[in-house]
This record gives C-alpha cells, sequence and structure tokens, in this order.
C-alpha cells in the first residue's frame, strides 16, 4: 500500500471541501525517507515515526480512517483516536471487520464515496 497513495488526495479533497484542514501524515514521512529505495519500510525509526502519528491525532477533530485491507498501524491509531475522544470515521472493505474496528469508529463506510456526507453530519452535529 506504501506506493499506492491516491487515496489521500480523494480524501484530502472531501476535507478541505467540508471545512477540515486535513493532517496527512504520509505528507511528512515521504520526505523522511526516499520510498523507492528497495526496503524503505524498514529503514522508519519506528518510536519516531509513531510519536509523530500520535502527536498528528492529538492535533485532529476527526480520525479518518482508510482501511481497504486489514492494517495493525491503522486498527491502533483508530484505537488511540478514539481513546482520547476523537471522532472517527473508518473507510473499511473489509467485509467482517474485528469488533475493534467496528467499536472504535463512530461511523463505519464501505467507500470513499461516502466520506463527504458522513462529515456533513458530523458538522451538523457542532452546530
Amino acid at each position: 500500500m506504501e506506493n499506492r497513495q491516491g487515496y489521500r488526495e480523494k480524501i484530502r479533497r472531501i476535507c478541505v471541501r467540508c471545512g477540515y484542514e486535513p493532517i496527512d501524515p504520509w505528507q511528512r514521512e515521504k520526505y523522511c525517507i526516499e520510498a523507492r529505495e528497495p526496503d524503505w519500510w524498514t529503514k522508519v525509526p519506528p518510536l519516531d515515526f509513531i510519536r509523530r502519528d500520535l502527536e498528528d491525532i492529538e492535533r485532529c477533530d476527526v480520525l479518518i480512517a482508510y482501511m481497504p485491507r486489514l492494517s495493525a498501524g491503522t486498527c491502533m491509531e483508530l484505537f488511540h483516536a478514539k481513546m482520547k475522544g476523537k471522532q472517527t470515521i473508518c473507510i473499511c472493505g473489509l467485509k467482517n471487520p474485528s469488533p475493534w474496528i467496528t467499536a472504535h469508529s463512530d461511523i463505519l463506510l464501505k467507500k470513499i464515496s461516502e466520506l463527504e456526507e458522513a462529515l456533513e453530519k458530523i458538522c451538523e452535529k457542532k452546530v
């Protein structure tokens, strides 16, 4: 998945249209290590990487977790966001997502195309 990041731009555009300022950790991380090197992922210092992601979650209002397949990191981020009282939206392509995913998702979507409506509902609740 690390080399297929096109979904991020789709999600970013929807967030901007709905009045949110996206925080995308990939925008930072892709410059830390040249992703074209073989096995680049193994060169990422794990504790620094995790710390930066958790700091991003602390700064956000809504966490959008994109999970077309199971991802340990995305599950951990979803859990952390919920424990910090953040709104969570999970775009999950899994047939039978784990109760850990469903219980920590305020809104569970199947496709990115459903995101704009979900964000609008969150905005309506805040007003």
